[in-house]
């Protein structure tokens, strides 16, 4: 992965039903199954610097998905090397796909008028599925990398 800008989803298992404290949004119960959490990274050292972020459980937590990371499984990350803004697009996409809901409204979403960048999928949602979609939807779009994780 290199430090240039981009769009990233973070692909999640939850092995069982808990509940998480979410800084000002308060209390989010999660499910068993798979959340996915789309952002972007135009800061210093773009999506290198960003998903190295997620990849580790924060002591201090700044984001929202800061507070869901260390009950959470991450299993895949999928993202996009990418000067243009697309985790609204991208957001959109997931949430046509069959299963998908919106567990919180506003989760990742403060600074834009989308309802949630925060999606729950009773089963893991396919990142060769989600690819063939935006690149159907969104042409022309980058090529989308796939890397799996199967850490904490």
């Amino acid at each position: 992965m290199k430090p240039q800008p981009g769009t990233y989803a973070l692909v999640m298992a939850c092995s069982s039903d808990l509940k998480v404290e979410v800084g000002k949004l308060g209390a989010l119960r999660l499910h068993s199954g798979f959340y996915v959490y789309v952002g972007s990274a135009f800061g210093p050292g773009g999506l290198k610097a960003r998903i190295a972020h997620h990849v580790k459980i924060s002591e201090r937590p700044h984001w929202h998905i800061d507070y869901l990371r260390p009950a959470l499984d991450l299993s895949e990350i999928w993202f996009t090397h990418d000067s243009r803004h697309r985790e609204h697009q991208w957001v959109e996409v997931l949430a046509g796909l069959r299963g998908a809901t919106v567990p919180i409204s506003g989760f990742g979403a403060s600074d834009c008028r989308c309802n949630s960048h925060l999606l729950f999928f009773d089963s893991p949602p396919s990142g060769a599925g989600f690819c063939r979609r935006v690149h159907a939807i969104l042409n022309p779009h980058g090529k989308i990398f796939i890397k799996n994780r199967l850490t904490k």
